[in-house]
């Protein structure tokens, strides 16, 4: 059934969000939902599709995963069953399930507890919250899926073994689990608006969802730095349909056609961007990036781009947030002011530290340098070794495009 697919896109991660919540485990609650889900598929076409399906597909879940309980019960005796589901009662009302509050916020904060390993957490919430295969978050995190699922595994073991509440914290804690929620809704969004991987350039859908997580935690939370993540994602989703063209291929931002972006979004992001700027002498790290963002769509042209100020804002984020990939798009920021000399030289000594030499936009940018200066064999072999480390499909069609043009 159309619908069901509908659904499953759009609802699933709601719906196994409470379903963990309902029934304290997160394979039992996934089990419940693909048996809830298979149950819609042969009931709803002889008897109709219910009123308010996910309050059906929750409700079928969790008898389902009750039904299972007993029957291992049976099987192989246990002492009760869990806690979870003898503690819920009358949930199968379809009026108290619409009156849930976000279980996925719930669900993002357990996931990111501090007593999880760093990457546990963003591999955890990738795969409980946002639904990404292993086999995606794996390519994430340039490790194996098998490496991946054990991280995952031994994440979920570690939940059931501390007993971790599966509700938001504290105001007093909450400050201290921030960093690791922002993280994590800034790799989902990255991972919707650029796929990392396959056949298309975005997943509407999950940064949609990171958009949705971050309004619901600047509700919650109303700190400075949630509010520049939420304008960050709003800025950058304000492009999306400029990003390709209508056969489907990557354009890049100085051709982009500026009267495709949306300005609703875009006039929010700016508001909170300049609300959080202004509220602080003392600017974070997404913050930062979405002053930097703000510029870019601030301007009526790429040649009316203020680059010196985009220079002057990475120079800040350099300071409060080294890394080898804020240097790299200072690069590019300082290629775009003073020429794609001055940008080569900042490059090539981020590969010389051998940093980044497996990342493909190092080589993508240093290509295009070379290809602005005339160096055509230079560029030939930048552009080779970035396609050899593209894994999307539009990324990699691009590069290859170049490097004919080259020819």
């Amino acid at each position: 059934m159309k619908i069901l697919e509908t659904l499953y896109r759009a609802e699933s991660r709601r719906i196994l969000a409470t379903l963990i919540r309902l029934l304290g485990d997160f394979d039992l609650a996934e089990e419940a939902m693909h048996d809830a889900f298979h149950a819609a598929l042969v009931q709803w076409p002889m008897e109709g599709v219910p009123k308010n399906p996910r309050a059906w597909l929750i409700s079928t879940g969790r008898f389902k995963a009750i039904d299972r309980l007993r029957r291992q019960q049976l099987e192989s005796p246990l002492d009760n069953i869990p806690e979870p589901i003898e503690s819920q009662s009358n949930l199968s009302d379809e009026v108290e399930y619409e009156s849930i509050a976000d279980d996925r916020l719930r669900l993002i904060f357990i996931c990111c507890h501090p007593s999880l390993a760093s990457d546990a957490r963003m591999a955890l919430t990738l795969r409980e919250v946002c639904g990404l295969t292993t086999e995606e978050i794996a390519r994430a995190f340039l490790t194996t899926p098998s490496t991946l699922a054990q991280r995952i595994v031994r994440a979920k073991t570690k939940i059931q073994e501390l007993r971790i509440p599966y509700e938001v914290p504290s105001s007093a804690e909450l400050p201290l689990r921030l960093d690791a929620v922002l993280h994590v809704i800034y790799l989902v969004f990255n991972e919707g608006y650029s796929a990392s991987s396959g056949n298309d350039l975005t997943r509407p859908n999950i940064s949609a969802e990171a958009i949705r997580l971050g309004r619901l935690l600047l509700e919650l939370l109303p700190h400075l730095e949630v509010m520049g993540l939420l304008a960050l994602m709003l800025l950058n989703e304000s492009r999306r349909l400029a990003r390709t063209s209508a056969d489907g291929e990557l354009v890049l931002l100085e051709d982009q056609d500026r009267k495709l972006w949306d300005r609703t979004l875009i006039t929010e992001g700016k508001q909170l961007v300049e609300q959080a700027l202004g509220a602080s002498p003392h600017f974070g790290f997404y913050t930062l990036q979405a002053a930097i963002t703000l510029v870019h769509v601030d301007a009526k042209t790429t040649g009316s781009t203020d680059w010196e100020k985009i220079v002057l804002l990475y120079d800040l984020l350099l300071k409060i947030s080294p890394s080898p990939v804020v240097e790299l798009n200072r690069a590019v920021a300082i290629a775009m002011r003073d020429g794609p000399s001055a940008g080569l030289v900042l490059v090539d000594d981020i590969l010389a530290r051998g940093i980044l030499d497996d990342y493909y936009l190092t080589h993508s940018v240093r290509a295009d340098f070379y290809r602005r200066l005339g160096k055509k064999a230079e560029a030939r072999l930048a552009y080779q070794q970035a396609i050899l480390l593209t894994q999307q499909t539009q990324e990699r069609r691009f590069l290859e495009n170049r490097l004919h043009e080259l020819d």
